[in-house]
């Protein structure tokens, strides 16, 4: 981005003056609506009414009279749809460098409004001028003491160090409003809209040189430019925490043929593209509130997997918490013998004391039990819960008199005007504070992905191997072949073009063999009929042919013919993955590792990372997956070289960023044996059209 572009920015979000552009005295009208919101804005406010000017009111015929009365470099457009080009060119042309265009009917509302849409970027991109929305409900910047949103109630959201950047104006305005009830404002809240312009991204590079902002909030519901996001995000997270939502958890839009494109959606690709960008991913607006007013007050240093000591004055709400913890791969080591033996003297006896620490109830020497935990060599940040008892101790005052060697975060648990006081006191003392246990588990949960996320080293990628690929299309023997080239082993095989050669193949090779149709077009073998396996016999082979020539049949509706065949040793047992690579629409080249098989869609237990990746980033890749307990020897089964995956999964990102051509390439299912990594299935495939 340009640093005229970061300009604009400024001029978008701290503007010296502002003209409301299609102003109204009708106060059912927008118009009206963001003249009110305006009212108490310092700077230099100007209506614009070209019907009705009144300049010793202060509504002008257009921006450019407003602008001899003070500086203008913010329109904020409230004309419709159809008109709002137009206004924008009259006020870039009076020197504005920015504007809001609040209304729909744009490229939401069909071909009509797509083409004012355009008209719209065009006078943008002509002038310069940079434009927040189309469709959208503004923006909050109560730092600056502007309100430039329609919504009742947005000025009253206090000014905080916590950014919203959300896709949706709705969402901006609903993640405000829960930030100011849980104790914290805003230093800003966008509401994207259709983005004919400025977009996430924008926003983000915005937000990096931002004093006022120690956090972002993140709401996406789709991604134009994947990169250019994943870039933004990476390089604020340098600085500043980022906590993304992501919508679509359920689409299931149009997917690529292989098993890689099924698994692979939009929502699972955009979250992962995000976490390796070092953003915090939570499910829920209520998460996302949590976990980034926690981070907007707290940072762990960068680390691959701090310790956690639990401390809880009551003991259910503390087995909620733990079982939560623990389901976010939260590390909660056993304290050490001297911790337990201090601990001792402080707590009554049959209380829990290794971690989590169970004080029975909280009473004076919760303090103390603070500092003890705090000390533990393996402690990096204590989550205490207690529920509001001020007959028996006084939290704030506990926390006062701790020494905090380590971070804090607190749940209170209760209702009332008293609670919400502690809860407050607690926060202006940059302690963390939830309600419940849950609020409690999203909030530690955030700081730890956060430092795992920071920990980890970007590696010097190798340089890829250079492999012929061939012209294609490639059947699975030709992607076989691909395999060999870039090192990942496969069973020994024949390419057979009769019943001949597949005899002869049968005698040569190492029994059984498994005897498969031998065609490109047909990815999904299996699902066909064109596979059998166990084949030992002649007589078992030609049955097999048999089988298969019958499945080609059925496909292109033929009279059963002599289809080619692939003749392979079959492989020793073990556990199946999926291993691919496709290039992603939106983000580009991507890799994904899951259980394979013929149950890889149904599972849909994946991994996803953007290519090219490090052998130790792709090797990391399993530990993601809920049934990874199966790959490490799993009731004696063979236990899988992450290396060895991460050597395999890095090869296909480096192959497919490499060769433009290809759409993607995928083993399913790679096998883990005792013997190692075997591919029994390939599929490759080519862009259409070329590259």
């Amino acid at each position: 981005m340009t640093l005229d572009a970061l300009d604009a920015l400024d001029a978008l979000f701290a503007p010296r003056g502002i003209a409301v552009v299609g102003a109204s005295t009708d106060p059912a009208k927008l118009g009206a609506a963001l003249a009110r919101s305006v009212a108490g804005f310092p700077g230099h406010v100007g209506l614009v009414n070209a019907r009705r000017p009144d300049p010793s009111a202060g509504v002008y015929a257009s921006v450019a009279e407003a602008a001899e009365h003070g500086p203008v470099d913010l329109a904020l457009v409230c004309v419709p749809a159809a008109g709002c080009a137009d206004a924008v060119a009259e006020a870039a042309k009076a020197g504005a460098r920015a504007a809001v265009i609040y209304g729909g009917g744009f490229a939401e509302a069909g071909e009509e409004g797509e083409r004012y849409q355009r008209e719209l970027a065009d006078v943008a991109e002509r002038t310069g001028i940079r434009l927040l929305g189309p469709n959208t409900s503004g923006f909050l910047a109560p730092t600056r003491g502007l309100t430039a949103s329609f919504v009742p109630g947005a000025a009253d959201v206090p000014a905080g160090r916590i950014a919203v950047v959300a896709a949706s104006g709705g969402v901006n305005h609903a993640l405000a409003f829960l930030l100011s009830e849980a104790g914290h404002g805003v230093s800003l809240a966008v509401g994207l809209g259709n983005c004919a312009d400025v977009t996430t991204a924008d926003v983000l590079d915005h937000l990096a040189d931002d004093p006022h902002t120690t956090a972002v909030a993140l709401h996406i519901e789709s991604v134009a430019d994947g990169r250019r996001l994943t870039d933004a995000v990476a390089r604020l997270t340098a600085t500043r925490p980022v906590v993304a939502l992501v919508v679509g958890r359920h689409d299931v839009g149009a997917f690529a043929a292989s098993h890689t494109g099924a698994l692979a959606t939009s929502w699972r690709t955009t979250r992962a593209a995000l976490a390796q960008s070092g953003a915090v991913l939570v499910d829920d607006e209520r998460e996302l509130v949590d976990a980034v007013a926690a981070l907007s007050l707290v940072r762990l240093p960068a680390a691959a997997d701090p310790g956690v000591g639990v401390v809880t004055a009551q003991a259910g709400p503390g087995l909620l918490l733990l079982d939560d913890l623990r389901g976010r791969r939260a590390a909660v080591p056993e304290l050490t013998a001297d911790t337990r033996r201090a601990l001792a003297e402080v707590l009554p006896p049959l209380t829990y004391q290794a971690n989590p620490v169970d004080t029975g109830r909280p009473g004076p020497g919760f303090a103390a039990v603070l500092d003890t935990v705090a000390a533990d060599p393996a402690v990096d940040l204590i989550t205490g819960y207690a529920l509001h008892e001020p007959a028996a101790f006084d939290l704030v005052g506990a926390v006062d008199a701790a020494r905090h060697s380590v971070p804090l975060l607190l749940g209170v648990g209760g209702a009332g005007d008293d609670v919400r006081r502690v809860r407050r006191a607690l926060l202006e003392r940059g302690v963390p504070v939830a309600g419940d246990p849950h609020g409690l588990a999203a909030m530690t949960g955030a700081l730890l992905a956060d430092a795992r996320a920071r920990s980890r080293t970007t590696a010097v990628l190798a340089a890829p191997a250079r492999v012929d690929i061939g012209p294609g299309p490639w059947d699975e023997d030709q992607a076989k072949t691909l395999l060999d080239a870039l090192g990942v082993t496969t069973m020994p095989r024949r390419a057979c073009a009769d019943r001949a050669e597949a005899h002869r193949a049968l005698a040569e090779l190492p029994g059984p063999v498994a005897v498969k149709l031998l065609d490109a077009a047909v990815l999904h073998k299996t699902e066909i009929g064109g596979v059998r396996l166990g084949v030992r016999t002649p007589e078992e082979l030609d049955a097999a042919l048999d089988a298969i020539e019958a499945a080609g049949a059925r496909l292109t509706r033929r009279q059963p013919h002599i289809q080619r065949s692939l003749v392979e040793a079959m492989a020793p047992a073990g556990v199946d993955l999926v291993v691919g690579a496709r290039r992603d629409p939106v983000f580009g080249p991507v890799v994904l590792v899951g259980l394979g098989g013929t149950t890889a869609e149904a599972l849909a237990d994946v991994s996803i990372r953007l290519a090219p990746l490090s052998v130790s980033e792709a090797a990391a890749m399993p530990a993601e997956l809920a049934g990874r307990a199966l790959l490490d020897g799993w009731r004696g089964g063979p236990e899988l070289d992450r290396t060895a995956l991460g050597k395999v999964t890095a090869a296909l990102g480096d192959l497919l960023a490499a060769r433009p051509e290809l759409a993607e390439i995928e083993i399913n299912p790679l096998r883990i044996t005792a013997q190692g990594l075997v591919a029994l299935d390939a599929v490759c495939r080519a862009r259409e059209g070329g590259a």
